[in-house]
């Protein structure tokens, strides 16, 4: 730990679902970049504070849309329910360890929270599109294979790019 103290990091670069890393920029004080497909449970929608009612998203192996019955909106609500009690178990043994190792009670929400850019591997056509907050980056893609592109791809994937990253950041590029 003394060395990683002496160290000086800008930023500690993980993944949420082991939350060592987390609890490891907790202690450095250094902002913290997840690098995620999603944290089970529906954790990340929790810490970001993003819209995620049952009666509305579609929960996972449900095979439901986003137009349901009233049945449907049941069995959505039935798929949740495990997850708050499943969650509780399977990621206590963190809360308890961060609170051990930084000497304060801390929460796996709290945790989450501390977050500066969430760096999310979803993508609208897979999954089921949804409000984010604007520390949100959908990066859908990144995992697949790297495929040529003919020299005129490059420059209308780069503009392509540049005018997303605008229009997500309120018209301002600020790339370093």
């Amino acid at each position: 730990i003394r060395y990683l103290e002496e160290s000086k990091f800008d930023a500690v670069l993980t993944d949420p679902v082991l939350l060592c890393g987390q609890i490891l920029a907790e202690h450095l004080s250094v902002p913290s970049v997840f690098f995620l497909q999603g944290v089970p449970c529906g954790l990340d929608f929790e810490a970001t504070q993003c819209p995620n009612p049952p009666s509305y998203v579609p929960r996972v192996f449900t095979q439901h849309t986003d137009r349901m019955n009233f049945l449907q909106r049941v069995k959505n609500l039935m798929f949740e329910l495990p997850n708050y009690f499943l969650c509780d178990f399977v990621f206590q043994p963190y809360a308890k360890l961060a609170s051990e190792f930084l000497q304060r009670d801390v929460t796996v929400l709290h945790l989450l929270r501390q977050a500066s850019i969430w760096l999310m591997r979803l993508d609208f056509v897979l999954d089921y599109p949804r409000p984010l907050m604007p520390n949100i980056i959908v990066i859908g893609g990144v995992n697949c294979a790297h495929k040529e592109l003919p020299q005129v791809g490059h420059a209308l994937f780069l503009i392509l790019v540049l005018i997303d990253f605008c229009v997500h950041k309120g018209g301002i590029l600020c790339c370093r």
